[in-house]
């Protein structure tokens, strides 16, 4: 898929098939995540792959806008490792691009996702730092829904020319 592609027509999908998703996708999709940009190219983060039902069902049952966990065939956690960041706090914006990389990846394999808040919404963070035993220092900043679906991908035209603004505000 063409890369203006992707990032036009890529959408939050919130209803998956019960299709599987490959493990060739997921490793495309975190060696897509991986290579997103980084202060002083720490790459601060971490990804937790969940497709355990009861696992993706917590999440679902306790996270206000993540109930469509409990139906996606797979469920990325990306965290970042502050003992990993140099200049401090950029890791929000290091897994912040590995976020987007992720999911533009999985619209390249014809994947839907939705990207759910964890960080920096204090009762989200702890519920993902509890179902998923994250040691201290590690901090869940979004939960990406994955999985094939039924819903039509298009483009969207949120292009506002009064947003821009050149050599001074």
């Amino acid at each position: 898929m063409d890369i203006f592609e992707a990032l036009f027509t890529r959408r939050s999908i919130r209803v998956f098939t019960p299709e599987p998703v490959s493990d060739d996708d997921v490793t495309v999709m975190l060696k897509a995540a991986m290579l997103a940009p980084s202060a002083n190219n720490c790459q601060p983060w971490h990804f937790v792959v969940i497709r355990d039902k009861k696992v993706r069902g917590a999440f679902a049952e306790r996270h206000p806008y993540a109930k469509m966990a409990a139906e996606s065939p797979v469920v990325i956690v990306v965290c970042g490792n502050t003992a990993e960041e140099k200049p401090h706090g950029f890791w929000v914006q290091d897994c912040s691009a590995a976020t987007q990389n992720l999911m533009l990846a999985a619209r390249g394999r014809n994947l839907g996702t939705v990207w759910c808040g964890l960080y920096p919404v204090e009762d989200r963070a702890a519920l993902a730092r509890d179902i998923l035993h994250l040691p201290d220092g590690v901090i869940p900043l979004s939960l990406v829904a994955v999985g094939h679906t039924t819903q039509p991908f298009f483009e969207a035209d949120r292009f506002k020319k009064n947003r821009i603004h050149y050599d001074t505000w």
